[in-house]
């Protein structure tokens, strides 16, 4: 009986890491099978960064790359690299300026 139950035990370690791996690939997958998504990322970063400061489009450049992580696997994870060039940063008045 001893010997079934090690052959039908899972080592809890390679459970975790078999686990984890899986994770990384399906959000691998969600994150680069998409174009789309990727211009709708762009122009939702273009709309927040504008109400702030007025930027370059022209010259924008957003993608998600693959980063290692820093463990013994040597696992990649998503990343999202965004270079945007500002042209001025826009001033905002703030409460203590109302005020008078």
């Amino acid at each position: 009986m001893d010997m079934i139950n090690r052959l039908w035990r899972k080592d809890p370690s390679s459970k975790r890491t078999a686990k984890d791996r899986l994770k990384i690939v399906l959000i691998n997958d969600r994150v680069t099978n998409s174009s789309h998504m990727l211009d709708m990322l762009k122009r939702d970063i273009v709309n927040i960064v504008s109400n702030y400061m007025e930027i370059s489009t022209d010259d924008l450049d957003v993608q998600i790359t693959q980063s290692p992580v820093s463990d013994e696997m040597g696992d990649k994870v998503p990343v999202l690299y965004a270079n945007i060039p500002i042209k001025s940063i826009r001033r905002f008045r703030g409460a203590s300026d109302r005020q008078k």
